[in-house]
């Protein structure tokens, strides 16, 4: 199975050999993969990678799926559709609290969102400016900061990096595993992790990579480095460890990805699908005992969910016919999603998409 949906793979993304290698060497494996096969060939398929996520105060388990794709033959035949329900009542046997993905090109929101989900989660850019006097000039470091770049495994960043992403109330988390192929996929792209250190330990934290191919990025200096994640204990440390990385890297900018801080800007990067609705609102109910809510809940893909669901004073009780004189908001699954996920507080990162 695993060379089929290779070959398929191949044929329906555009990734470097040195990639897809790396992808079903330490990603993929059978369990993790659902397929639909015509005769001897695989004609569509997707991975759903656990990820655990921070929600309400608890960490649930999430399945991310990964390379959904369809040999161009048998496409706008209902087969990606097909295959996606039977990914949902998978993650449901599975006990998956919810399904994660970035769709791979702007029209597939639309496609997604009919299926269940709903965009979650979103992004923001700024950029970081160093003169090139500046990149010229001796390195500032005071005597008791270090900085570090590296590309194998490091128990003290990985634990930083961990702690920082816990205290994010509604995030995608990675796992010491995680950790490790976000590393091989550093190596591949030229990339790296950054820290600055002192005495007590890491205090700053950022995953850096080209604009430009690995072949290039270790004989000509990029134009950009993309920070695809940031983390520091203070402004000061911040701004220490990106002016060391503008000086080690011979760049001017650095364009960093954030968390969104309103909901009206930024840009839209992920989607969510609630896969369990009842443990999912009871975690919602008792994180907002002061929510009052009477649901009537409809889910295409797996009717198990559809039912009553009232929220009151910190609990969730379901119900298979409507509580009497009580009236209910009709929501779909995708419209529920759309109504517990304020778009500024969930984020997801260092995803490899």
């Amino acid at each position: 199975m695993r060379e089929k949906v290779k070959a398929l793979w191949k044929l329906c993304f555009d990734d470097s050999e040195e990639f897809v290698e790396m992808y079903f060497r330490l990603r993929y494996n059978n369990k993790v993969n659902i397929a639909i096969e015509s005769g001897d060939k695989v004609i569509a398929a997707l991975q759903m990678l656990p990820y655990p996520m921070t929600f309400c105060g608890s960490e649930v388990p999430t399945a991310y799926v990964s390379g959904a794709c369809t040999h161009p033959d048998h496409r706008n035949r209902g087969v990606m559709n097909r295959l996606l329900s039977e990914a949902f009542g998978r993650m449901y046997r599975n006990g998956t609290f919810f399904s994660t993905l970035i769709p791979a090109e702007p029209w597939l929101f639309g496609y997604y969102a009919r299926t269940g989900y709903a965009t979650a989660f979103r992004y923001e850019k700024r950029t970081y400016r160093l003169p090139k006097e500046e990149i010229d000039a001796s390195p500032s470091a005071s005597e008791n900061e270090e900085f570090q770049s590296f590309t194998d495994y490091n128990e003290e960043a990985y634990h930083y990096l961990n702690r920082k992403m816990h205290e994010r109330s509604c995030c995608l988390q990675h796992t010491d595993a995680d950790f490790r192929v976000l590393l091989a996929d550093l190596k591949l792209s030229g990339g790296a992790i950054f820290t600055l250190s002192d005495e007590c330990g890491v205090r700053a934290l950022a995953v850096a990579y080209p604009d430009v191919s690995p072949a290039v990025s270790h004989t000509v200096p990029p134009v950009v480095f993309h920070i695809g994640e940031l983390f520091s204990d203070t402004p000061e440390t911040e701004h220490a460890l990106l002016t060391h990385i503008c000086k080690s890297m011979e760049v001017e900018s650095l364009n960093i990805i954030t968390p969104c801080t309103d909901r009206h800007t930024g840009f839209d990067l992920g989607m969510i699908r609630i896969i369990q609705a009842l443990p999912v609102l009871r975690l919602y109910a008792a994180a907002h005992p002061e929510e009052k809510l009477d649901i009537a809940l409809t889910d295409e893909y797996l009717p198990v969910n559809n039912g009553y669901y009232r929220l009151a004073e910190g609990q969730c009780t379901y119900h298979r016919t409507p509580l009497p004189e009580q009236p209910h908001e009709q929501l779909t699954i995708g419209q529920l999603a759309i109504k517990l996920f304020p778009t500024e507080q969930t984020y997801m990162s260092l995803m490899l998409n």
